[in-house]
């Protein structure tokens, strides 16, 4: 659902998962309020490397994709920066034909 202030403390229109109530109006959200802060900061985090994966797919910035994967918990957890350099690199290699917009991309 989008977040339309059922969770407090998440950015407004994100993707949020909540329990609703389906009747013949539809899906109709229930008010959770404010997460956990230790909950919000790993989601917002979350948000955050989702929202430049999309900015590097739209503008084709091949270190926006650097950056978002840098970012995210668990790569930043089990590799390096230059690992996550390489292994993005090998990504874009390897799927140019299905990410054009990486085609003028030096990699």
């Amino acid at each position: 659902m989008p977040n339309t202030g059922i969770i407090t403390n998440l950015p407004q229109d994100i993707c949020v998962e909540v329990p609703v109530l389906v009747n013949r109006r539809g899906f109709n959200p229930i008010h959770v309020g404010a997460l956990p802060p230790q909950c919000a900061a790993l989601d917002n985090i979350n948000i955050a490397v989702e929202e430049m994966a999309v900015e590097a797919a739209l503008s084709g910035d091949p270190e926006l994709v650097f950056q978002a994967v840098a970012y995210d918990p668990l790569t930043a957890a089990v590799l390096s920066l230059s690992e996550i350099k390489k292994m993005v690199n090998e990504m874009l290699k390897k799927n140019k034909k299905y990410l054009p917009q990486f085609r003028n991309v030096k990699i």
